[in-house]
């Protein structure tokens, strides 16, 4: 595939948060993109300034039909990013069928439609951190096979993201699939759905409202926090970069913190007289620890986050400020 000209360009949760910043950074590259979204879980809304652009067109269409059933007349992609599905706990917990089928079904259609009408395109896969499950390697390496339970609350997510990266493996082994894969740590900024229950909507909301801030368990598990433009750049590096044809590489912040340290972190930020509400109960499966080891992604992407968590807090909390008024 040429890298330096306009591309056609696919994207698929394209009204989520990381999918909707996706579709504005391909737009702003010069592309022509379409965007695909069932918005059960993303919001229009989101693409108010993507609609803008006469080089861009939204699709209100479920991803785990067949593409042909959905795409525009004569637009036939080069490069797809695959990041439909619901990604926060309570989300893929209401929607588990939904979610375990476009992670399975759908990524298989998107890549059989590659095998019959674009076989030069570049597929790149969503994957996630949860691959890992609760892990038993600190921090994760992308050789690290995961400590995951097939059956539990999460596995809809889970099981159905790692049964994804089985479908890109097969296509880029047996079928010379041009397949990429990107394990997607935590992730914050604008955008974020308000209700999607994760920690950061939650604790900024709490924060700006001074109620109190529900902390589960003793606040002592961990997530890595990355930046959403540190992400859309690590994506947009993946897609392009050649060598990493059939690569799985994690993209994420190494930057770790508790739960208790983050509620802490934002109640200082917005200045709030919220109290700390601990000994809430750890929904099922909810991993202990989540780091990255980014190292492929320096090497081979020559990529790392460089906004700090203090400068992207602030933005987030602008944002959250602005949806609440």
């Amino acid at each position: 595939m040429q890298t330096d000209h306009k591309k056609r360009v696919l994207v698929t949760g394209a009204a989520g948060f990381l999918g909707s910043h996706l579709v504005d950074r391909m737009l702003v590259e010069g592309n022509e993109v379409v965007g695909i979204d069932n918005l059960i879980t993303g919001l229009e809304l989101n693409l108010e300034d993507a609609k803008k652009n006469n080089a861009f067109t939204f699709v209100n269409a479920d991803v785990i039909a067949p593409p042909e059933t959905y795409l525009p007349d004569g637009f036939t992609p080069d490069l797809i990013f695959h990041l439909a599905s619901p990604a926060s706990p309570p989300r893929y917990q209401q929607h588990p069928v939904e979610t375990y089928l476009v992670n399975s079904l759908g990524t298989h259609n998107l890549l059989q439609y590659i095998l019959s009408s674009t076989p030069e395109a570049r597929f790149v896969y969503a994957s996630t951190s949860e691959v890992y499950g609760d892990p038993k390697e600190h921090p994760q390496k992308e050789t690290y096979w995961g400590n995951v339970n097939p059956n539990g609350i999460r596995s809809c997510y889970d099981e159905s993201k790692r049964y994804g990266e089985m479908v890109c493996g097969v296509h880029n082994r047996d079928f010379d699939v041009d397949v990429r894969i990107m394990r997607i740590f935590n992730t914050y900024g604008p955008r974020m759905n308000p209700v999607d229950g994760r920690a950061i909507p939650n604790f900024v909301q709490w924060a700006l409202k001074n109620e109190p801030m529900q902390i589960y368990g003793d606040g002592s598990q961990t997530r890595s926090l990355c930046y959403v433009d540190d992400l859309i750049e690590g994506i947009t590096l993946l897609a392009t970069i050649d060598s990493a044809r059939g690569e799985t590489v994690n993209l994420g912040n190494p930057y770790e913190v508790t739960m208790l340290q983050l509620a802490e972190i934002i109640k200082k930020a917005t200045g709030s007289t919220s109290e700390l509400e601990r000994s809430h109960p750890v929904p099922g499966d909810d991993p202990t620890r989540r780091k990255p080891d980014i190292s492929k992604a320096k090497s081979l992407l020559n990529w790392e986050p460089k906004v700090s968590f203090e400068e992207g807090l602030g933005k987030t909390v602008e944002y959250f400020k602005q949806t609440m008024t």
